[in-house]
């Protein structure tokens, strides 16, 4: 099971208004919780075979997201780029709306403070705005894809 198919289900579950699902698979066992006087999900994927348990929980309130902090890119060829990292699990969105123009492309002048994509987290549509100045240069996320806590989202040339 991958992780699109159990974002849908939680969404499922979600909607639904059960407090509990569980979900037991020949090598997967997710059980999902919601809280009635709160969003909050949990999800628990515990492989059957003797792996290591993964739990994956939101946090607990969405606040005003944290400014990344870029960093360099690992020593390769894009040792000179800059990279926008997520501050917050969620949903990346390259669009403000689905009928909207996509806030940066590749090869987009960017200076600190612009809104570089939108991630959602427990329904809250948080605007990541750069730290940096310089030029977009490649985009390393599709629209509409999961995203976790410092994962890479952009390479920036701050020259």
């Amino acid at each position: 099971m991958d992780l699109k198919e159990i974002q849908n289900l939680i969404k499922f579950v979600a909607k639904s208004g059960a407090s509990e699902v569980k979900l037991e698979m020949d090598d997967v066992k997710i059980t999902i919780r919601t809280g009635s006087d709160s969003d909050t999900t949990i999800v628990q994927q515990v492989p059957v075979q003797s792996a290591p348990i993964v739990q994956q929980q939101p946090p607990a309130a969405a606040p005003a997201p944290a400014p990344e902090t870029p960093t360099p890119a690992p020593a390769s060829e894009d040792s000179k780029y800059i990279t926008i990292k997520s501050p917050i699990i969620g949903t990346f969105y390259r669009k403000p709306a689905p009928d909207k123009p996509v806030f940066v492309e590749v090869g987009s002048e960017i200076k600190e403070g612009d809104v570089l994509c939108v991630i959602e987290a427990m329904k809250l549509f948080n605007e990541i705005e750069s730290e940096v100045t310089g030029k977009i240069v490649k985009v390393l996320i599709d629209d509409a894809t999961p995203v976790e806590f410092d994962q890479p989202l952009f390479l920036v040339d701050p020259s």
